[in-house]
């Protein structure tokens, strides 16, 4: 009860004020590079702290149950993204729409769109109760989990699900919020339901001894937390994204354009991540320290991915809104200066995460081995994960555009194809971690010029006006 006390004070004083001052960034006028950092950064906060969430069971159950524990948390996580990316990309869809209609000052479609993404939300998120607990035993053995990690692995699954219609809610609310240049207050639920994740964890596993159960159940109270917050805010705003609970339904056609948008988007990360799972199966061929280590530095890494895929959505929401609003002329240098960003972004932290690897995978285990494997992972990734961020980045400026389907293609393509045929065949001849690893930095350069290719073609076409500014080509 405590917390949902705190949660609600924390709700109440920042909708207070954003009835004195608008937390929206115009994004349409003025100077770019300010403006995509001051959208950027909060956005940037927030999803480190999301991940956090997950870091915080794995670094719990690591240092206090022990490396099966840790590589049954870890091993979830392809099989989890890989489940729910569909329902994701919907709020992708979700907020590509509200930027557009946003940039053009279209009210009455924001009101409308507002109560079915909150309704398709909430349904989805049923939906997902139901999967990930009727599939979690028969997918995780598909992969090759271990003996010793399955039991755990599907404890943890079948228990982080219940959250789903709490995780969806927040996600599409908080899309709404950011599409409107809106990225400070979902920091702020993130911040507060994240310090509820950590104790809970603590009180669960060491005060209840719970283990893998416990990191879950503390998962999922904080993700309806962060839902009830975003909730609050939509409720109680002043501006034209104001939900009112009693009006959500589902408007047929809104559905249509989200699912335009949001299901090429939401296949991109599904079959993205069956490359993922086909890796995570790889490398449960090496054991469980191997998972623990690869589980690790995966979530080192997952700091650095998540602070540039900030320049992903801005990318995205600054793009549909100047097309919102015909602004032509800013769309190729919104990308440029979100490339220049992510690069910097995706270069600089990536070399601390590896200077200070063995310390930081010492937070995750104490076991040597874990670190090594760890290590084994970061000597790869950290120093090529800006790529990853150039080929987020160009995807988002296309999907900004109004166009879905092809950076879809081409990711399949790019990265996940290519990911299964490394498997197969280099893979298949050098049978190694180092080897296994390769495949991604090739993958995210391959992936990144064919986008940039692609941008260019539609772009071309968008100035000549094959699409009118209001027609919402999705």
């Amino acid at each position: 009860m405590l917390f949902f006390i705190v949660a609600s004070t924390v709700a109440k004083d920042y909708t207070q004020i954003a009835m004195k001052r608008s937390y929206e960034i115009d994004m349409c006028s003025g100077p770019l590079v300010p403006k995509i950092l001051q959208f950027a950064i909060p956005l940037m906060l927030s999803g480190i702290l999301q991940l956090l969430f997950n870091a915080a069971d794995i670094i719990v159950v690591g240092q206090f149950t022990g490396p099966t524990a840790m590589a049954a948390v870890g091993s979830t996580g392809s099989l989890n993204n890989l489940i729910v990316n569909i329902f994701l990309g919907l709020s992708v869809g979700s907020s590509v729409l509200m930027a557009r209609y946003f940039g053009a000052k279209d009210e009455r479609n924001i009101d409308e769109l507002v109560h079915t993404s909150i309704f398709l939300a909430v349904s989805c998120g049923a939906v997902l109760i139901l999967a990930g607990i009727l599939f979690a035993r028969p997918l995780l053995s598909l992969m090759g989990t271990p003996d010793d990690v399955i039991d755990q692995a599907v404890l943890y699954m079948s228990i982080v699900f219940l959250g789903m219609p709490a995780m969806l809610t927040y996600d599409f609310g908080a899309g709404i919020l950011r599409a409107v240049g809106d990225t400070k207050r979902p920091l702020a639920f993130l911040f507060a339901s994240g310090i509820i994740n950590v104790c809970l964890n603590l009180f669960f596993v060491l005060g209840f001894g719970l283990g893998v159960a416990g990191v879950a159940i503390a998962t999922v109270v904080s993700q309806y937390i962060s839902a009830f917050l975003v909730l609050r805010c939509m409720m109680c705003t002043a501006s034209c994204y104001r939900l009112d609970i009693r009006r959500l339904r589902l408007s047929s056609s809104k559905v249509r354009q989200i699912a335009r948008i949001g299901i090429p988007a939401g296949i991109q990360g599904a079959v993205f991540n069956i490359s993922n799972v086909l890796i995570q199966s790889s490398i449960n061929s090496f054991g469980s320290l191997a998972i623990a280590g690869n589980t690790a530095a995966s979530n080192i890494e997952g700091f650095i991915y998540t602070s540039m895929n900030s320049f992903y959505q801005a990318a995205t929401s600054f793009t549909s809104q100047n097309v919102g609003a015909g602004k032509t002329k800013r769309l190729i240098p919104i990308l440029a200066d979100c490339l220049i960003l992510v690069t910097i972004t995706g270069v600089a932290l990536g070399a601390l995460a590896r200077l200070f690897g063995p310390q930081l995978l010492g937070i995750y285990s104490s076991d040597p081995a874990v670190i090594n494997y760890g290590l084994t992972r970061m000597d790869i990734i950290c120093s090529t994960h800006f790529l990853n961020g150039l080929m987020d980045t160009a995807c988002g400026s296309i999907r900004g555009l109004g166009y879905s389907l092809a950076p879809t293609v081409v990711t399949l393509l790019g990265a996940c194809a290519f990911r299964v045929l490394w498997i197969l065949t280099v893979f298949q001849f050098s049978h190694t971690l180092l080897t296994l690893y390769l495949s991604y930095p090739i993958s995210w350069m391959i992936t990144f010029i064919s986008h940039m290719i692609c941008f260019a073609v539609f772009y071309r076409r968008y100035k000549q006006g094959a699409s009118a500014v209001n027609s919402h080509r999705f």
